[in-house]
């Protein structure tokens, strides 16, 4: 199924318009992980994709970082409709796993990702202008001398925000980004994503299991188990009957009973 939301008007700063994917389809040998994959991610549009765990979101997310051979096309677009090559990629994952006796500051991390020389080395003053800088974008500038062990989940998934956004980049792809981040982290985490996609026009994928977390931050949500079931606004999957029969297990059995009868249902 193909679809395209609405687009907002072009920002200055935009050079990358959308994400075109057509008739993606991704095989592990016989088996189909996705098949018939379309729909378009907007610049200034967070845009969530939601489903059933092995429903296929992570493979089609590799498929889109070009980690995953696929069929069909993906393409990268201009506001001109011409195709945009080599697009920058930001990419924020569920979680990083490192060891959290290690005696590494926030600012030793960002300089060895930013930089070309090694950390041990010290950092200089015009990259830690530089880091600090992409810390105050995400909220986390008093962060920068803290060791990264002693972080919280939500001031770890802020630095490593930063990280995606820097350079920053044309598309940002969260991977069910505060998976175990306490609510202050998870507000505070949502509301500068929010910030920072109208500031840089950023075109934003999301995947997440948080129904709740889609319905207040996402324009635009797919509905995916293998193929497309429904996209569309998140009053419009979450409403339909293709998301109670997915979800029917998750649903309270009130709701359960009635999803064949075509029962709508909204997260609160």
């Amino acid at each position: 199924m193909k679809r395209e939301h609405d687009r907002p008007a072009p920002a200055d700063n935009c050079s990358l318009c959308r994400i075109e994917l057509d008739h993606v389809g991704v095989k592990a040998g016989a088996d189909v992980l996705v098949e018939d994959v379309s729909f378009h991610i907007h610049c200034g549009q967070l845009t969530a994709l939601v489903g059933p765990n092995g429903a296929g979101k992570t493979t089609l997310l590799k498929a889109i970082l070009g980690q995953r051979p696929h069929s069909g096309a993906i393409r990268h677009v201009d506001a001109e409709g011409h195709d945009f090559p080599a697009p920058r990629i930001g990419y924020v994952p569920q979680q990083l796993p490192f060891d959290r006796e290690m005696p590494l500051t926030v600012c030793d991390l960002m300089a060895a990702s930013l930089g070309r020389r090694p950390v041990w080395t010290g950092v200089g003053k015009a990259m830690r202008a530089r880091i600090h800088a992409a810390l105050e974008e995400t909220q986390a500038a008093k962060l920068i001398d803290k060791r990264l062990g002693a972080l919280s989940g939500g001031e770890l998934q802020r630095v490593l925000l930063a990280m995606a956004l820097t350079p920053v980049p044309d598309l940002l792809v969260l991977d069910e980004p505060v998976s175990g981040v306490d609510q202050n982290g998870l507000s505070l985490f949502l509301q500068t994503v929010s910030a920072l996609r109208q500031t840089h026009h950023l075109a934003i994928l999301m995947v997440s299991h948080d129904w709740d977390l889609v319905r207040r931050y996402a324009d635009f949500v797919v509905l995916v188990q293998q193929k497309v079931l429904k996209a569309g606004s998140p009053q419009e999957v979450f409403s339909s009957p293709e998301f109670a029969n997915v979800f029917r297990a998750e649903l309270p059995p009130t709701l359960e009973r009635d999803a064949s009868a075509g029962a709508r249902f909204m997260p609160q």
